[in-house]
């Protein structure tokens, strides 16, 4: 896939990252098309030393209603305030490692679901508190007998539903009522056209009514897609290929953002149209790369895009795969 989308007059532009006239170093970049045009907002999130305070990160975003912004590291998850400070955060190995979250306002308050493959689990716990309140692990009422259990995924059905899906090993997804109870699964490992390889990232995608699945097939060959399926495990339609290594979705409005490990971040519209490329990283050592140390992170280039989140102000938080520990904020340009 080429770096270039349609902006809204909708004629094929390369998506350039620019820095922004006039600022500060280090200064602002520019990036996108469009409606989808934002500056980063260089130091965002880093400690008042000027480092990450995350250390390794392999994980996701979630904003809560008040605007906090929540990201999992290896060390747990660190809640950060809208101008980049940490105002809380939930550490030990009860919250370490989870690979993918959603955040759901219920009737008791807001609460966290989680993926944990480290653990081999799924949770839920209050964003507030993080007390865990709900475990998910394999489900012996499966029948399976799977060698391994790493899950990498989750979302959650308006119902109260719980979808988790078993990316790093059998490729399952797992369907669980509002309780744990296990109810159903789908999918399997391959490279068929309803098979999963690496089915790494899912969300509810609000864009249709009723709502449907959307997950990451990540390493499918030739090249990464997005799937739909609808809550009773049925296959829909095939969405959009050759988007490199798609790792997670997250939907506002009409957009879908898709971090892909390649170091890019994707924007779909409602039509499944690619309209914005955001921090391709030209460089192919730095790029699916883990150990880009901080000394050597480049202003609006990204390493290994994992996870993102928006705002309400259509803002962009996007986590990198990275051994020092990287979240950057993307503000929208209106």
């Amino acid at each position: 896939m080429k770096n270039r989308s349609i902006c809204s007059t909708g004629v094929f532009v390369f998506c350039l990252a620019l820095p922004v006239l006039g600022a500060e170093t280090p200064q602002p970049v520019r990036m996108g098309c469009g409606p989808m045009t934002f500056d980063t907002v260089p130091g965002w999130g880093l400690g008042p030393d000027g480092k990450s305070v995350l250390g390794p990160t392999h994980g996701s975003v979630v904003i809560d209603k008040s605007g906090d912004i929540y990201t999992s590291a290896h060390a747990g998850v660190f809640v950060f305030s809208p101008d980049g400070k940490v105002v809380r955060s939930f550490l030990g190995n009860k919250y370490s490692d989870i690979h993918d979250m959603k955040l759901r306002e219920e009737a008791d308050g807001e609460f966290i679901y989680g993926a944990r493959n480290a653990n081999a689990e799924g949770i839920k716990f209050n964003a507030q508190t993080g007390d865990i309140v709900l475990k998910l692990p394999f489900p012996e009422a499966s029948g399976l007998k799977l060698k391994q259990f790493n899950p990498t995924a989750i979302t959650v059905a308006p119902n109260g539903d719980i979808f988790l899906a078993d990316g790093y090993a059998s490729n399952h997804i797992f369907k669980f009522d509002k309780t744990g109870k296990y109810l159903m699964h789908f999918g399997t490992k391959g490279n068929g056209l309803k098979e999963f390889n690496t089915a790494h990232g899912m969300t509810l995608d609000t864009r249709y009514d009723p709502p449907r699945l959307l997950i990451c097939d990540r390493n499918h060959e030739p090249k990464g897609r997005l799937l739909h399926y609808d809550l009773n495990g049925e296959f829909i339609a095939e969405v959009v290929t050759g988007l490199g290594m798609p790792t997670s979705a997250v939907v506002q409005g009409d957009y879908v953002s898709v971090p892909d490990l390649h170091g890019r971040l994707v924007i779909l519209d409602k039509s499944n149209t690619i309209i914005a490329v955001l921090g391709h990283n030209a460089d192919p050592a730095k790029r699916v790369n883990f150990n880009v140390p901080q000394d050597q992170w480049i202003e609006g280039i990204f390493s290994g895009t994992h996870g993102s989140s928006w705002d309400k102000d259509g803002n962009l938080y996007v986590q990198d795969w990275n051994v020092s520990g990287r979240i950057m904020k993307l503000v929208r340009v209106k």
